[in-house]
């Protein structure tokens, strides 16, 4: 039958994959075209390559990477067997069946592997989540050095200490500024005002002199000889 000879070069296919092409299959297999009523194959979604860092794809694989009897290595299978046309608990039955039989797994075993992948995903995510909080400055890990965003917020948080304190001497200047042109805008209208009265009393001054001068030559010039007094 056509779906037997699908079902064996899925299994060779499983068998003979290199690391590489393990490593590839993070990815859901594109699924041969169903009719509609056909419930789609219950694989999470993987992440798009276009959203994520290739360097995260590999990491991840490398965690889900197995000795070839673990659940891991089952998912390949079933995802090697979704191109022959099987769904839902056909093919999981089907790629469980052949499973066991080429590495000797029982459910039970792989069931425990599978809890254990979980186990080794979440581990890993929460330690990841640590290092980006330490990263991101949220919390402080005495034993490990901070990370190029903490001490960025560090500096921040020195610069904006310095600008407030620098503000704050600015404010001071600016009041002694406007303080010091107040004082020498009085002692410059004082100094004008020193002025104009010299001024004033300048001018009445060499007016009056300027007056008794001329009427003192004007008296004098004119007035008659005096008579010499006689023996």
């Amino acid at each position: 039958m056509a779906i037997l000879n699908n079902l064996t070069k899925a299994a060779k296919d499983f068998f003979i994959e290199d690391d590489g092409a393990a490593r590839e299959a993070s990815a859901p297999a594109p699924i041969a075209a169903q009719p509609s009523q056909t419930a789609p194959l219950p694989v999470g979604p993987a992440p798009a390559v276009t959203q994520a860092e290739q360097r995260h794809l590999d990491h991840i694989a490398s965690l889900l990477a197995g000795d070839g009897k673990d659940f891991g290595a089952y998912t390949k299978m079933v995802k090697s067997m979704a191109g022959s046309g099987l769904t839902g608990p056909l093919l999981y039955q089907t790629a469980f069946n052949a499973f066991a039989a080429l590495t000797g797994t029982n459910q039970t075993a792989l069931l425990a592997s599978a809890e254990q992948l979980v186990t080794k995903l979440a581990d890993d995510r929460a330690r990841v989540l640590q290092r980006h909080r330490e990263k991101m400055g949220e919390t402080a890990d005495a034993k490990a050095p901070p990370g190029p965003l903490a001490l960025l917020h560090q500096r921040e948080t020195q610069l904006q200490t310095e600008v407030a304190s620098l503000t704050e001497q600015l404010a001071q200047k600016s009041q002694q500024l406007r303080e010091i042109q107040q004082q020498a805008q009085a002692e410059k209208q004082k100094t004008q005002a020193a002025l104009a009265s010299y001024e004033l009393a300048h001018a009445a001054a060499a007016a009056d002199l300027q007056a008794h001068r001329q009427a003192a030559q004007n008296f004098l010039n004119s007035s008659p000889s005096t008579p010499s007094s006689t023996n």
